[in-house]
């Protein structure tokens, strides 16, 4: 049981966004209702092409009132003037340096800790946010049970606020909400092939109106 309920926010992943679509679907996916932030993944993509992929979205993600955060690229975050930088390697070296030379400027999340220990390691720097999930591996329907069983964990004892990777189908987002995770991110999801970006956010804000009006009842 949640002790303190609280509505979830969500996150978008840009993983499964191609070069040709990503302009089109994440205008759609950013019209469908509340966005906290956006997680630019590089994807495999070469510094060049993924410094052009940043440029492209970062001015949208800002437009639309969300944090632009890139991942694992501080030079790219720097020149599309982006909101934050997630680390997702699991190095605490990395992580720390990133805390000292880039916050409060910009956003620093980590991802990759996956023990209890590690976390809370981790969480001593005292990043912006812990994520849970492993970038596109989040093709199952549902959240990894190591991840839910983290995030509810962390959640409960732990100030520092956490974002949930949650499954590929929507159907399963109550279950990531029930975990306490202040923020649910979703990637195949919203940008999967199948997907329409636009319906699938609104699905997700609904899901996360009704999931907090019944806990807080």
């Amino acid at each position: 049981m949640i002790s303190n309920p609280i509505r979830p926010q969500l996150v978008l992943v840009t993983t499964p966004l191609t070069d040709a679509d990503a302009e089109s679907r994440m205008r759609a996916a950013l019209s469908g209702g509340d966005v906290a932030s956006v997680l630019i993944d590089p994807a495999g993509r070469d510094d060049d092409a993924f410094q052009a992929f940043a440029e492209t979205l970062v001015p949208l993600i800002q437009a639309a009132g969300a944090a632009a955060i890139v991942i694992d690229d501080s030079r790219a975050a720097g020149r599309t003037k982006a909101d934050g930088l997630h680390l997702s390697g699991g190095d605490l070296e990395t992580l720390g340096d990133a805390v000292s030379r880039h916050q409060p400027r910009l956003i620093v999340g980590a991802s990759g800790f996956e023990t209890r220990h590690e976390a809370l390691e981790a969480g001593e720097l005292m990043p912006d946010y812990m994520l849970f999930g492993r970038f596109g591996a989040e093709a199952e329907a549902a959240p990894h049970p190591k991840s839910l069983a983290l995030a509810e964990w962390w959640a409960e004892i732990v100030e520092v606020p956490c974002i949930l990777l949650g499954g590929g189908d929507l159907a399963t987002l109550e279950a990531a909400a029930e975990t306490g995770a202040e923020f649910i991110a979703l990637s195949e999801a919203v940008f999967g092939a199948d997907a329409d970006p636009e319906a699938a956010v609104r699905a997700a804000n609904q899901t996360f109106d009704a999931f907090f009006e019944r806990i807080s009842q």
